[in-house]
């Protein structure tokens, strides 16, 4: 079967109408030239954007020239109450200093350090599980969020201030729009940003949470029982340019980040790869068999023999990237395809339509994880695959992410079969992207030593 996919809107339809479509899912009000399209330019009396498809270009704009296309501002307005000052949201010497710190903590995706944590979490999630019917998302944030816990701070999610943080995030994503209206119309910085208090009340628990962890972790450092984990890494770290360390409030923002991208991000591919293994039987039975093997010694060393489940996890980035559009701002004028770009235009990047391209994949909307492993998968990939972004901003924890994914995805099917149930899910846009009407799977035992551990 084919993976259920947004209907595109029609061609051209009044700023107000678009608008109020893309607050509500912004995949579902993109026209569908765009899966076609190697560059789109959209005009309205408040700004200009230009999506733009072509590899070369996407290249540019990420890896070759990223000064000239910083972050743009007005897409994080929405995200301000939680991340304040976080990595995903600076620019320049900002940003520079941040990642200084940050990427020595994920060099090489850390596995030795982080594997036993991932493990530990990927055993709990599946003794939670049993035989009947099963939303998927739901289980699958458990799961991303206890692996979060784990490995930033070296508790469970059964951690009490963990599960109040866990329980806040949730709250946060139901409330929080991928757009804050200062994104569609530019206002001056003393107006209001017109957030839902919903929101503003979530975000201001979580970080309150954040920093009472972090805190703490600060007096362990200080008398020599921190744990050897992301948290007292991140905390110890040195600007090596500076010498300098993160202070406890941004320590705060960066956590913030950690978790709403980290465990976000991770939740939604994990519930999207078990939903397109429930409906595609043979597909899950390779992943069972790998899984089997994997789970007689599983280490680090062995994630390599799950090759095929870890190109299911990759085909469910392609078809379901969590973050599905990426905006820069022009720093200058510029020209894209002979089209002047003026200063301060948005430009979007979108992996949702790259990874669906009509141009640079065979049988986009296909589910085929078998395309890994072929020359012209291998180079559409290269062309424009990027669920983690690209260049220098692109993901730091892009490698544990897919670590991650793909033990819990491996021991969710060595222990369990699933099989779909009621309604497709649809595809829907917030902070990531989810199902509109949740991912309701059958679950069956598939060995009962571990589904009653």
């Amino acid at each position: 079967m084919t993976p259920p996919k947004p209907p595109a809107r029609e061609a051209r339809v009044p700023l107000w109408r678009y608008a109020r479509a893309f607050r509500r899912d912004i995949l579902s009000a993109q026209p569908a030239r765009l899966y076609r399209a190697r560059m789109a330019e959209f005009r309205t009396p408040f700004f200009r954007s230009f999506l733009v498809n072509e590899p070369d270009l996407v290249r540019e704009i990420l890896s070759d020239r990223p000064a000239g296309f910083p972050k743009s501002t007005r897409v994080i307005e929405g995200l301000r109450p939680l991340l304040r000052d976080a990595v995903f949201v600076t620019n320049g010497a900002q940003w520079a200093r941040q990642r200084r710190i940050i990427d020595p903590a994920f060099q090489g995706g850390r596995l030795d350090e982080t594997f036993p944590a991932m493990l530990d979490a990927a055993h709990a999630a599946v003794a939670r599980l049993r035989p009947g019917p099963c939303e998927i998302e739901a289980v699958a944030s458990h799961a991303a969020a206890d692996v979060i816990f784990r490995t930033l701070f070296s508790v469970p999610i059964e951690n009490r201030m963990a599960g109040q943080v866990a329980r806040a995030f949730t709250r946060y994503q139901r409330h929080q729009p991928i757009l804050n209206i200062a994104a569609l119309f530019p206002l001056p910085r003393w107006v209001p940003r017109f957030h839902r208090k919903p929101v503003r009340q979530a975000a201001a628990e979580i970080r309150s949470l954040v920093a009472e962890m972090v805190a703490h972790r600060v007096e362990e450092i200080a008398d020599g029982t921190a744990p050897n984990d992301l948290a007292t890494k991140l905390l110890t770290a040195r600007d090596p340019e500076t010498g300098e360390r993160f202070a406890p409030g941004e320590m705060t923002d960066q956590v913030a980040i950690f978790f709403l991208a980290g465990h976000e991000t991770s939740a939604a591919a994990l519930s999207w790869a078990l939903y397109l293994l429930a409906t595609h039987p043979d597909a899950q039975s390779r992943v069972a068999a790998e899984a089997g093997l994997f789970a007689e010694d599983p280490g680090p060393a062995n994630l390599k023999s799950l090759r095929f489940t870890r190109d299911v996890f990759r085909e469910a980035l392609r078809l379901y990237p969590p973050v599905p559009m990426m905006v820069r701002a022009a720093a200058g004028p510029e020209e894209f395809r002979g089209r002047p770009v003026p200063e301060g235009a948005q430009i979007v990047l979108s992996p949702w339509h790259m990874h669906r391209h009509e141009r640079h994949w065979a049988a986009p909307d296909a589910f085929d994880p078998d395309r890994w492993q072929t020359p012209e998968g291998r180079a559409s990939a290269r062309a424009a695959y990027m669920p983690f972004s690209a260049g220098p901003r692109v993901c730091p924890g892009a490698g544990f992410a897919m670590a991650e994914g793909t033990i819990l995805l491996a021991l969710f099917t060595h222990a369990f079969r699933f099989s779909p149930s009621g309604p497709a899910p649809v595809p829907v846009a917030h902070l990531t992207v989810r199902s509109r009407n949740g991912i309701n799977l059958e679950l069956s035992g598939r060995n009962e030593g571990l589904t009653q551990r």
